[in-house]
């Protein structure tokens, strides 16, 4: 095979009190196509981060994809050619680097012939992000609860990623993001190194009750769920409006609300029919801590990543 194409969608991971676990696929997709041309590696970007992303091997994509080349033992391609049309916003908490990633992946292995499974792929993905909670569901769909297993602690797998997939029916959200760039690294920063344990237990049992809701699209047990307080109370204080923008969404009618990751992007679950209503409350809020925000109107993604041949 000398050219695929890869869709790999968005994604929204931790959703309140399921840190670093809990990930759900949104229907929001980047495409990447791939073929054997040249006698470099050219990157060409469409859409979201054209400016400023790099069109070499130093893109993640290409990174990813060489990544791949050296976990399968072969010989990197003498040239490969990458367009990548990108509709998921950069540093927004919707998963943009685990696309990037997954796409080189999926794109090399494609190139090769699938040397590596999916499981494989997944490894691979957690390897390169440092977790797995936004590449499982951007790999496989749908909710997918995931955990990585310390080599100490299998001693039949070591280093297994462990990714579950949750069925659930369709869930529409809103997305506000806001002008505002918060690094994953200051957003890792902020968090504290140790909690109570009340707050732990707080939130086990919590994300919990939100896997179950959003499996029975139980709105008003969402809405009791999907509480934090391990990772939002220091994160929601490094975006101005956040917070209020979360208050809105529920004032408006969304039946929860949540930092989408680690942010800036807040997300809402809310009826279609409101989507409109919710989107103005939160750019609303924003607006009021002196930031502009675009929103989004989605629904979550059944479906994963994909390869086709050309």
């Amino acid at each position: 095979m000398t050219a695929v194409t890869v869709r790999v969608p968005a994604t929204t991971a931790n959703l309140g009190p399921g840190f670093d676990c809990l990930g759900m696929a949104l229907d929001l997709w980047n495409r990447t196509h791939f073929s054997l041309e040249g006698n470099e590696i050219r990157v060409i970007v469409e859409g979201e981060g054209r400016d400023h992303l790099p069109q070499n091997h130093e893109n993640l994509i290409a990174q990813a994809a060489l990544r791949l080349y050296a976990a399968a033992g072969a010989q990197p391609p003498d040239g490969l050619l990458i367009r990548a049309e990108n509709h998921i916003p950069l540093g927004s908490g919707l998963g943009s680097s685990s696309a990037a990633v997954l796409a080189g992946l999926l794109g090399a292995n494609a190139l090769l012939g699938e040397p590596l499974d999916r499981r494989q792929i997944l490894e691979l993905a957690a390897e390169i992000e440092g977790h797995p909670d936004n590449a499982a569901p951007a790999l496989f769909g749908g909710l997918v609860v995931s955990a990585r297993i310390a080599a100490e602690d299998s001693a039949n797998q070591p280093g297994q990623v462990l990714a579950h997939l949750v069925e659930t029916p369709p869930w529409p959200v809103v997305v506000a993001l806001p002008a505002f760039e918060l690094s994953t690294r200051a957003a890792r920063a902020a968090l504290p190194e140790t909690v109570p344990l009340s707050s732990a237990v707080y939130n086990l049992s919590r994300v919990t009750l939100v896997v179950e809701a959003l499996r029975l699209g139980d709105a008003q047990l969402l809405d009791v769920a999907m509480q934090d307080c391990l990772h939002q109370p220091a994160r929601l204080k490094l975006i101005p409006g956040a917070a209020q923008a979360l208050l809105a969404a529920r004032q408006a009618g969304a039946c929860a609300a949540a930092l989408s990751g680690a942010g800036p992007s807040v997300i809402a679950f809310a009826p279609v029919e409101i989507h409109e209503s919710v989107a103005n409350a939160m750019s609303g809020a924003f607006l009021a801590a002196g930031l502009a925000a675009r929103t989004f109107s989605l629904v979550s993604s059944p479906a994963g990543a994909s390869v086709e041949p050309g």
